[in-house]
């Protein structure tokens, strides 16, 4: 009776288990890392790396003709302690992958009307995640000795494609995501 009291009581912390535990069944959550703050003689520049943005079937999406847009979203503020601190600049960078079947070619445009075409999906994959070199705003609006602090953030912007096929084809709901806001201080 012991020996059954014992099975039961492991088979039900086991079944507790199961269930409050959650599974990971799915590829790790897209984050941000390798966040630097730094600056030439005219412009406070960010650079940031996006890790686990490409969920497995974006490729074949990719291929088959849809694009992959990412949008990030950089503030710059300045700490002030007693009072709610100044904002001093606010920007969206879009960037946009696209597939050339007849070239067989990705292209990645941003915002600026910038484009650089590359010939496989790594390379391209690979310069839709790393923002390098992001101009987060103009020396001249700081102040010497003040602390400051940077926040990023990064979306899988909402495919649209024509009539509404986005209803239909229903790998693009699995795309989207959005990372959480990251925080990065510099003083000047």
């Amino acid at each position: 009776m012991k020996k059954l009291k014992n099975k039961f009581s492991g088979l039900f912390l086991v079944s507790l288990l199961i269930i409050f535990l959650p599974i990971q069944t799915h590829a790790a959550e897209p984050r941000i890392t390798d966040i630097l703050i730094t600056n030439d003689v005219e412009n406070v520049l960010l650079y940031a790396r996006l890790i686990n943005g490409f969920k497995p079937d974006m490729e074949l999406a990719v291929l088959a003709g849809i694009p992959a847009n990412f949008v990030m979203w950089l503030e710059v503020y300045q700490e002030r302690p007693l009072l709610w601190d100044k904002k001093i600049t606010q920007k969206e960078i879009k960037r946009t992958m696209k597939y050339d079947n007849l070239k067989k070619t990705f292209s990645v445009s941003t915002n600026k009307g910038e484009q650089v075409v590359f010939s496989d999906f790594e390379s391209a994959q690979k310069a839709m995640s790393d923002f390098n070199g992001i101009i987060a705003a103009p020396m001249s609006s700081l102040a010497k000795g003040g602390n400051y602090y940077v926040m990023i953030k990064i979306k899988m912007d909402k495919v649209r494609l024509p009539l509404h096929m986005e209803n239909i084809f229903f790998l693009v709901s699995l795309w989207d995501f959005e990372t959480s806001w990251y925080k990065q201080k510099f003083s000047y």
